[in-house]
């Protein structure tokens, strides 16, 4: 940095900077903090060998934690400049040196993995959030409101930092804010955010590096002793890659490449490239790399444009190129070493982190070289045949993979499409060691999983865009993610239309009815489940058939409890029983009863509920059912407790007790405590009520739920869809 602007800069904040100590400016603030805490989260990459400058950008966040006030509010630092100037390398570097004076840890979430069609589920970035902060997926609240006041429950007193990768808009980043006003936000943007009001927000626009600096930079990425050697093509380079860091990472991978070349004649053939063909400086560098590339390595890197999540693996590598495992890996480490693909940052879903099953090393393509890999694609594939055999193959292989891990994970139920073929004996099938592998699979591919269909649907490959919903279905019901759900088995709903396939029109269109009702868009999921009763009418008369319009009188029946219209929904159960009755099908038949019993007992009529569920609950012991008969024994002994019937209701409720420990459910554990605590005041034993109800405070606070300062059991974890 220049003398004059070292002298620019207020000392305190210079000093520790250069001193690379700049965790000493909080610590200066807010104090030392506690000695002894838990394992805290850091969902930041490594760090790399060497980072460099940006001596300017960090001395103004410095002075920024140091004047930050008490009360304020977290601080919002916003990185703003264009894409590829290593906006997100600044705020990882800043966040590592941050780490001491925030010890409550580091989260990270990357907008643009969670962007659909421009618009961010913020819903969904809270849950990352929350999920980082130890929340088990099963505590997350459902709705928006709910997950940010639970966000706020987790932060409140917090000395945290937020790493908020490719905002948009400050409406985007609002909602993540730590409740703690000793907690740092740290934003990249390519924009100014205006829409920050209210907070205390510090813009630090981050330009271009400087020729000297790039050329430090090139210097450390690639240790070349030509960049020493020769410093006037090392300074043109740097200068020609525009000072873009993701230009130098690339550049600098080419010159090693190249490695009996003179410096001066590989920028001189880049020049000449770049004068001939009239394109960027920038773009020719890829284009080097690019040409640089095996055979293979090259080929995937065009298809990787065509892959709809923003990670990139291993086995879906696989499956674009039709070839093997080991292929793949080759061609995805030939990508790295070349600079044109990166590893995976954070911990978000289906950025790779735990994602369980098959999923290998996960690794991440900047947006500007995704744009150049389809412009080379189009370039070098113009009649567009590999790509179109290309992402068949994907969306066939991630259609195959999902209704695998859906049918180990739901196992055998009501589904429409069958399980695709392999896409070939080269590329093989995720091995899954069993169903909660399967689930953490569906859930951590979700991303690509909502993209395929999309991508299926625009490739008017409708059968493949519905069919991947129905495993879709159990992901959802599992991890619920309203925004993707609700694009998806519209997306879905609309491919089956094309298909005019009956049953999959009636069965897309009860999918997307519930995550609407659950969202309080009551409206526009009857109008669909209205559509599905209206084309079950012309469905024939063979079991299947009849099983499937008794399923759509369900759904209807569900969405008319969910509204309290109480009479409608038993109406609809009992049509429901009765089909299922007719068919032969015990299960459904017991389904039905027992909402038949929860309708009675919610609506107050108590006894008829005891009449339903003993029924029910008889039945799915009878089938050995084992979820059911605790699920059913504990609403039945509910209705019994309200009913006046509590030494009836103790065994039942305590068997749903010992059901939930051994499946290691804790949120039916602690449904059940609450009820059992219920059942103790009844008894007048008040210290035993107290008793159950702490460790059910205790088991909600340990997974990061929200403890509310009344429990009603009766809203408990919605029963629809068993018989599906």
């Amino acid at each position: 940095m220049a003398d004059e602007t070292r002298n620019s800069l207020d000392g305190r904040a210079e000093v520790v900077v250069q001193a690379g100590r700049i965790g000493e400016l909080h610590q200066h603030v807010y104090g030392d903090g506690a000695a002894t805490r838990a394992p805290v989260p850091f969902q930041l990459p490594p760090a790399p060998v060497r980072f460099e400058n940006r001596d300017v950008e960090q001395a103004r966040i410095a002075r920024a934690v140091e004047a930050h006030a008490a009360e304020a509010g977290p601080l919002v630092v916003a990185l703003t400049g264009i894409g590829g100037v290593g906006k997100t390398a600044l705020g990882f570097h800043v966040a590592r040196r941050l780490t001491d004076a925030y010890p409550d840890g580091v989260l990270y979430v990357d907008l643009d993995a969670l962007r659909r069609d421009g618009t961010v589920e913020v819903a969904d970035a809270v849950g990352e959030l929350l999920t980082g902060l130890g929340v088990d997926p099963d505590w997350l609240e459902r709705s928006f409101a709910g997950r940010t006041k639970q966000l706020w429950t987790r932060t409140r007193d917090k000395r945290l930092i937020v790493v908020v990768d490719n905002a948009r808009l400050g409406s985007e980043v609002l909602p993540l804010l730590p409740a703690s006003d000793r907690s740092l936000v740290i934003v990249t943007s390519q924009g100014v955010l205006y829409d920050l009001d209210g907070t205390a927000a510090v813009e630090v626009p981050v330009g271009p590096l400087g020729v000297e600096h790039a050329v430090r930079l090139l210097r450390h990425l690639v240790a070349d002793p030509r960049l020493t050697d020769e410093p006037d093509a090392a300074a043109r380079l740097a200068r020609e890659c525009g000072g873009l860091p993701a230009a130098l990472h690339v550049a600098g991978r080419w010159v090693r490449r190249h490695r009996r070349r003179s410096l001066s004649r590989l920028v001189t053939e880049l020049t000449t490239e770049l004068h001939g063909k009239g394109i960027p400086m920038v773009e020719a560098v890829w284009d080097a790399a690019y040409a640089s590339l095996p055979p293979e390595a090259a080929r995937l890197y065009r298809l990787l444009a065509e892959l709809p999540g923003p990670a990139v693996e291993e086995p879906a590598a696989a499956a674009l190129l039709g070839a093997d495992p080991e292929t793949a890996a080759d061609a995805l480490e030939e990508l790295h070493t070349a600079g044109l693909i990166e590893e995976a940052a954070g911990a978000g879903a289906g950025a790779g982190a735990g994602a369980g099953a098959g999923a290998g090393a996960a690794w991440r393509m900047h947006d500007l070289l995704r744009g150049h890999a389809g412009r080379r694609a189009r370039r070098d594939d113009p009649d567009g045949a590999d790509r179109d055999r290309a992402r068949r193959a994907l969306i066939r292989w991630y259609r195959r993979q999902a209704a695998r891990a859906d049918l180990l994970a739901a196992g055998p139920r009501m589904t429409f499409g069958e399980i695709p073929e392999a896409v070939s004996d080269l590329v093989p099938d995720i091995e899954f060691a069993g169903k909660a592998e399967a689930l953490r699979w569906l859930e951590s591919q979700r991303l690509a999983l909502y993209g395929c269909v999309r991508l299926a649907h625009e490739a008017e490959l409708f059968e493949d865009a519905w069919a991947l919903c129905e495993p879709l279905w159990t992901s959802f019901l599992d991890h619920p993610h309203y925004a993707d759900a609700i694009d998806a088995f519209r997306t879905g709903t609309a491919a089956a239309d094309r298909t005019e396939f009956l049953p999959a029109m009636i069965r897309m269109r009860c999918q997307l009815a519930r995550p609407l009702w659950e969202q309080e868009r009551h409206e526009e999921a009857a109008e669909h489940l209205r559509h599905a009763l209206h084309a079950s009418e012309s469905l024939g008369e063979d079991p299947a058939e009849r099983r499937l319009r008794a399923s759509a009188v369900e759904f209807q029946g569900l969405l008319k409890a969910e509204t309290g219209d109480w009479a409608g929904a038993a109406a609809d159960f009992e049509t429901a029983r009765a089909v299922h009755a007719r068919i032969g099908n015990a299960y459904g038949v017991m389904l039905q009863t027992y909402l038949l019993g929860r309708t009675a007992l919610r609506s107050g009529a108590y006894e008829e509920a005891v009449r339903h569920l003993e029924t029910a609950h008889a039945s799915a012991a009878e089938q050995r059912r084992e979820r059911m008969t605790a699920r059913t024994g504990f609403e039945l002994g509910r209705a019994l407790r309200l009913a006046g019937r509590p030494d009836e209701a103790l065994p039942l409720v305590t068997a749903a007790l010992d059901s939930a420990r051994a499946r290691g459910s804790r949120t039916d554990e602690v449904r059940v405590l609450t009820e059992l605590a219920a059942l103790a005041e009844e008894r007048g034993d008040t210290e035993t009520a107290e008793g159950h109800r702490a460790r059910a405070r205790d088991i909600t606070v340990r997974a990061g739920g929200v403890v509310p300062d009344e429990r009603n059991s009766s809203d408990s974890s919605s029963s629809s869809s068993q018989s599906s």
